[in-house]
């Protein structure tokens, strides 16, 4: 595997279609082999902007994709698009069709389309959601878009990945309850009105500022993690109406994707998201690797038969095995 690695990335770093999709395959199938991967290519990552899309099923996200792909292409854009797609409880499938209504650019050169299966895991995204973005980096995108499972009430580790995201709302879709979710306020950098031709449009738009005046008179207790992804307080998120059938305002919204990126960039706010981009992607790393240590340890183990045991027992409560487990296997 290692000969493979070897000749795989070179050919990456030329741009070679076919070495990024089987790198993207290889670091999403085995997290040993992704190590190998991101280590050999890291110094060349780190150049794209991307672009977080979100937003409840049926608020059209795919075909957003597509269009925002029509109005990027023509600026000598290299452009990759990541779509999650959540996997089945039961047999751990994935119908991966999200990029069905992205077919008219299967035959693009500057575009790379791929989908996968967030695998279970929760968040929106999937455990290699951050190896593939590194992978399109080094392949030589300098934008990639992540489409995520589906906005609710916790897919929101889209924020940790992206410069900048937008969140799809849709009139009457009955998602107004969203909009009010702390997390997806703290974490929307533009909201779009998508389908704007619909009834109801600007009356989003006025529920969204609303909500937004609201969620000003608060202060989030930050002392976990997340407070590294604040990005900045002074950034009020842009609403703009879109029609992706059409295009309508996809202009408009490019220039407001530029005015935050320019934000960003001008506030010494990226520094600073990026260390903290850095701390979560090595928390992910760790919460990955110890899970599957201690799956392993109470499929092989013995002893834990014992204590499962004293458990069913009451001999003991889940907090004290636990404790016991950390005490004799770490």
């Amino acid at each position: 595997m290692k000969n493979q690695y070897n000749d795989l990335i070179p050919r990456l770093l030329q741009g070679e279609t076919r070495a990024a999709a089987r790198l993207i395959s290889l670091a999403e199938n085995d997290i040993k082999a992704a190590e190998s991967i991101i280590k050999a290519i890291y110094k060349y990552t780190g150049n794209a902007y991307i672009l977080g899309i979100t937003g409840a099923p049926g608020s059209g996200k795919s075909t957003f994709i597509s269009t925002l792909i029509d109005k990027l292409t023509g600026k000598e854009n290299k452009i990759g698009i990541i779509c999650v797609d959540p996997s089945s409880p039961l047999t751990g499938g994935a119908l991966l069709g999200d990029r069905i209504r992205m077919k008219q650019h299967f035959s693009s050169d500057n575009v790379f389309i791929r989908s996968m299966a967030n695998r279970g895991q929760l968040g929106g995204l999937s455990r290699a959601t951050e190896d593939v973005i590194k992978i399109l980096d080094a392949y030589g995108c300098n934008i990639i878009i992540v489409e995520t499972v589906g906005v609710g009430q916790s897919e929101v580790d889209i924020f940790k990945s992206a410069h900048t995201v937008l969140v799809l709302l849709v009139p009457g879709l009955g998602d107004d309850i969203q909009t009010i979710k702390a997390g997806i306020m703290e974490i929307t950098d533009i909201f779009v009105v998508n389908k704007m031709d619909l009834p109801g449009a600007d009356k989003k738009i006025a529920e969204i500022i609303q909500m937004l005046e609201l969620n000003m008179n608060y202060k989030y207790n930050s002392e976990d993690i997340n407070e590294n992804f604040s990005k900045t307080t002074q950034w009020t998120p842009e609403i703009i109406k879109t029609n992706s059938i059409t295009g309508e305002n996809f202009n408009k919204l490019l220039d407001k994707i530029e005015k935050h990126r320019k934000f960003l960039n001008n506030n010494n706010v990226l520094e600073s998201y990026l260390k903290g981009r850095i701390k979560n992607e090595t928390l992910q790393i760790l919460k990955y690797k110890l899970t599957k240590k201690i799956e392993n340890i109470f499929k092989e183990n013995e002893s834990i038969e014992k204590l499962v045991n004293q458990l069913m027992e009451k001999q003991i409560s889940p907090y004290e095995m636990a404790n016991l487990i950390i005490l004799k296997f770490f």
